[in-house]
């Protein structure tokens, strides 16, 4: 099985905010970053093509060809929390939580947020769940930077979670086959909290 990680094209947003979770508008690029996207993506018979449940994400699939593609919960970018929509120059003045989460980025939790492991522990729940009983050649997840980011440490090697984030740009299709991407057992935890319950730590 071969996974195509997709992120969605450039963001409507200021550069240098913290957007995260929120649902934030696509950049009037749209239909030329589309258009490298689709021809990166062309001859490739795509079985199955899945999407984060944000509209950045749902328009490039439809764009691509998979207007029919199934949303996930899990494939999210990383939940922020209270720290969506700042912006990060203002993030490092004013608020120290946010210099002891760079410090720890991998263990730490943003207010309100989730950690990064709790990220990696939900995307391998999605992993399990709708990919390693399917007899697919080749799957499309549209998705995030994070995600792609957490996909390539783990391809590097060891725990995913160790390795140094490299955000890909936007339009970015990175291909992996399962070998690569498989779960593994030691970061394979997540669950969804209830509104009554707090994620659960890393």
């Amino acid at each position: 099985m071969t996974i195509h990680l997709i992120r969605h094209t450039a963001v409507g947003v200021p550069r240098g905010i913290c957007y995260g979770r929120t649902d934030v508008p696509l950049a009037a690029t749209f239909e030329q970053e589309a258009a490298l996207v689709r021809e990166r993506l062309s001859g490739m018979a795509i079985d199955k093509a899945f999407t984060s449940p944000l509209a950045r994400c749902r328009q490039l699939a439809a764009s691509c060809g998979f207007p029919d593609a199934e949303a996930d919960d899990r494939l999210r970018e990383m939940d922020f929390g209270e720290w969506e929509m700042q912006s990060y120059d203002a993030l490092y003045a004013n608020d120290p939580r946010f210099s002891a989460w760079c410090d720890d980025y991998t263990s730490a939790r943003p207010p309100g947020g989730e950690t990064l492991a709790e990220v990696l522990a939900r995307f391998d729940c999605f992993l399990d769940e709708r990919l390693l009983a399917h007899p697919y050649a080749h799957v499309a997840l549209f998705c995030h930077g994070g995600l792609l980011s957490l996909a390539e440490g783990r391809r590097l090697g060891g725990e995913v979670i160790a390795t140094p984030l490299t955000m890909f740009p936007y339009g970015h299709v990175l291909d992996m086959t399962w070998e690569q991407l498989r779960p593994r057992p030691t970061t394979h935890f997540w669950r969804p909290a209830t509104p009554a319950e707090p994620a659960t730590d890393a």
